[in-house]
């Protein structure tokens, strides 16, 4: 069964792909059959340049699982580059982070 499940976004950042670098345009995440892993269905990712042609890809194949762990990981992980930010920038703590005593 094809899913139909595809959202596109906007990228700005590099991809490696064997041991070329190459600039991002766009990253697109789908659900639909496995095309390279054992694995039934999956959620890909693909980060690619569309300017480049199609060797400007780099493709993942997750169990939903994998990509839900990887989710978890990337909200940490931005939530806590947020908070950085805001100290480096001298903005100070978020207050809801933040308890009264």
């Amino acid at each position: 069964m094809c899913t139909s499940i595809i959202e596109i976004a906007r990228a700005e950042g590099m991809a490696k792909r064997g041991d070329q670098w190459f600039p991002l345009t766009r990253s697109v995440v789908a659900y639909d059959h496995a095309r390279h892993a054992p694995l039934g269905d999956v959620i890909t990712l693909d980060f690619l340049n569309t300017d480049l042609g199609a060797e400007a890809r780099a493709g993942i194949e997750l169990t939903l699982e994998s990509a839900k762990d990887l989710r978890a990981a990337l909200d940490r992980a931005i939530a806590a580059a947020e908070f950085e930010e805001a100290e480096v920038r001298g903005k100070g703590a978020v207050l809801s982070l933040v308890r009264a005593a």
